[in-house]
């Protein structure tokens, strides 16, 4: 993965923006295994739909004059919807230059110098920052194995206003990676990382932050309500009745972010022993908690996994289903009764403690989840939470998107921590808005 490397600039064009726009919201929708962005770039604008993505500092979109080349996407071609942008239909497009600190950003370089002598530039003009010259194609890769090629361009991205419904601002230049061609990514990725190329940055709100409160999977397929993404001062300003852990400060990769895991608590018993890799990273960068909106489950180290899983089997007495733990490739499924038409059960509660005594008690249904209809007055319900993959590369754990669902996540990047509120999420979007009943 590409991380960045340079410092984020402060430029009288991000200042501008930031001084018109008090706060910006968007709406999410919930898609597949993410929570999908509207994106409207280009003149006139064009809708693309990204997933957001706070473990990603690089924002881009399919795009191009031929059809997307996407190698490994089949499951996604039956679903109509508006992914790629066709910059031949915009009047506002160009090309990054290869002297942008932009385009060493994306090229992981050091050396200012280095993007503009891929390009060809002749050494005078190097010298002098003078060449003209686009900034080279890049490739970008992910953990999870999928790999993007394509360039650095820049349009205008309009984005909701804060001075009431309906309002739009328009911000120039905005710079995206316009992909042409990628490997198990067919759709693109609206980046809300610390670098230089994340949304925060480029619209001047990384020294304030943004929230996001993501409605439950039962709304995935209801075009009446979205999930609210709040920018700017708007989210910071409403604080009050959060609990607030630290940002961990990870040296090798800036961009992300990490909190420390002290406990995990199952019903009322004692907190699981957690791992100080889960706090703490060593030299190389890797360890700590990486809070992640484009990872689906919250993924846990072993042996800890393992020991939620036997501390939750020795409190639970309902049947085990292993032909849906087959089906659904989840560890720990039960069949639980369906009395007058009500889920409710007693499956315990699972309680996450992160570092300065923050509590976060997931909402039941962010643990075990539904996985099919009921059936002879019984319902399957699945441990929504997995393994980390054996390796010391990377972060020790995830905490994924499905268990932040009805918990409002403030990013509060000022004061650079992260705060936690359990919430109705279909409630804050008719609070904003965002729920046509």
């Amino acid at each position: 993965m590409t991380h960045s490397r340079l410092a984020i600039s402060k430029s009288s064009t991000n200042t501008k923006i930031q001084e018109s726009l008090e706060y910006v919201i968007e709406p999410l929708r919930g898609f597949r295994d993410g929570y999908l962005i509207s994106l409207n770039l280009g003149s006139p604008p064009q809708i693309v739909q990204a997933y957001m993505d706070t473990g990603s500092d690089l924002t881009w979109v399919p795009c191009g004059s031929i059809p997307f080349d996407c190698i490994e996407c089949d499951e996604y071609k039956t679903y109509e919807l508006a992914f790629t942008f066709s910059p031949s239909r915009s009047s506002s497009i160009f090309r990054d230059l290869c002297t942008s600190p932009l385009c060493a950003d994306i090229h992981s370089s050091d050396n200012p110098y280095d993007p503009c002598a891929t390009a060809g530039c002749p050494l005078r003009s190097l010298l002098r920052g003078t060449c003209p010259r686009p900034c080279p194609s890049f490739s970008y890769n992910y953990d999870a194995g999928g790999l993007i090629v394509g360039s650095l361009t820049r349009d205008i991205l309009r984005v909701h206003g804060s001075h009431g419904p309906g309002l739009t601002r328009d911000i120039p230049s905005f710079c995206f990676g316009c992909v042409g061609s990628s490997f198990r990514e067919p759709i693109g990725i609206a980046s809300f990382g610390k670098g230089a190329l994340s949304i925060p940055s480029q619209l001047g709100y990384l020294q304030k932050g943004f929230s996001h409160c993501f409605l439950g999977f039962k709304y995935a397929n209801n075009p009446n309500i979205s999930s609210p993404l709040v920018i700017g001062d708007d989210a910071v300003s409403s604080s009050q009745n959060f609990q607030f852990t630290q940002m961990l400060k990870n040296p090798v990769y800036p961009s992300y972010y990490y909190i420390g895991l002290e406990g995990i608590i199952v019903g009322n018993d004692s907190p699981l022993d957690v791992p100080s890799s889960l706090r703490v990273f060593d030299t190389g960068g890797n360890g700590g908690l990486l809070i992640d909106s484009g990872t689906t489950y919250t993924h846990l180290p072993e042996p800890l996994y393992s020991q939620l899983l036997s501390e939750l089997k020795s409190k639970i007495t309902y049947t085990r289903s292993s032909d849906d733990e087959d089906r659904t490739g989840f560890d720990l499924c039960y069949k639980v009764p369906v009395a007058n038409n009500s889920q409710s059960d007693d499956l315990p509660l699972i309680t996450f403690n992160f570092l300065g005594n923050v509590e976060l008690v997931l909402p039941k249904e962010n643990s075990f989840y539904v996985v099919g209809a009921p059936k002879e007055s019984m319902v399957a319900k699945c441990l929504l939470l997995q393994s980390m993959e054996d390796g010391d590369y990377g972060p020790t754990g995830v905490f994924g998107s499905f268990q932040q669902q009805n918990v409002e996540v403030l990013y509060d990047l000022e004061k650079e921590r992260i705060g936690f509120q359990p919430r109705d999420c279909a409630s804050s979007a008719a609070n904003h808005g965002l729920y046509l009943k």
